[in-house]
């Protein structure tokens, strides 16, 4: 009964770290986002590769796919992939807006709640918050929700920072939202 048990602990603790990062242990793949005002992304994992993009925004969002020595092997939102050093990055996460449509997209205050704003397709956002398909984000001093599906920088199913307060939260800000509709 004992050899079953290690044998059992063995197999969940192969397989629940089978996606880490064999320099951090962190998980593999990860959004990160550039600390920097100029970043180089580079053919390999040294500086003496070539130079493929110079990004020259910070909070830019990267997707990690993979880690070597002080190097991250990177993906960005339009599908360049390349080696950036680990100092030029942070875990702080960051989006892009994006959309199949051309007009801007909208904001709300909470979940399908009302629009209050809107956001431009390429903007970089903020990631306060995400639940199962809405994500809480925040522009200078804007805040406000929108639809996943408009955000590169966050997995579908992925939820970020949601707290057990949450369900308090919306439900308050859905019960101010029917009272402004029967006002209105």
């Amino acid at each position: 009964m004992r050899a079953i048990s290690i044998f059992i602990i063995l197999i969940f603790f192969n397989f629940s770290h089978a996606n880490t990062g064999s320099v951090t242990g962190l998980e593999i793949p990860r959004y990160v986002s550039l600390k920097s005002d100029e970043s180089n992304l580079r053919v390999g994992p040294s500086k003496n590769y070539p130079i493929l993009i110079k990004y020259i925004i910070s909070e830019y969002p990267l997707k990690v796919i993979e880690e070597y020595k002080d190097w991250r092997k990177v993906l960005d939102s339009q599908n360049n992939f390349g080696w950036i050093h680990k100092s030029l990055i942070t875990g702080v996460r960051t989006g892009i807006i994006i959309s199949d449509k051309e007009k801007d997209v909208n904001i709300y205050n909470i979940d399908n709640g009302l629009i209050i704003g809107e956001v431009s397709i390429g903007s970089i956002i903020k990631l306060n918050k995400c639940k199962k398909n809405w994500c809480l984000i925040s522009k200078n001093k804007n805040k406000g929700w929108i639809k996943k599906q408009y955000i590169w920088g966050v997995d579908k199913d992925e939820e970020l920072n949601i707290g057990y307060a949450q369900l308090f939260i919306d439900l308050y800000f859905s019960t101010i939202n029917v009272l402004s509709k029967s006002i209105f």
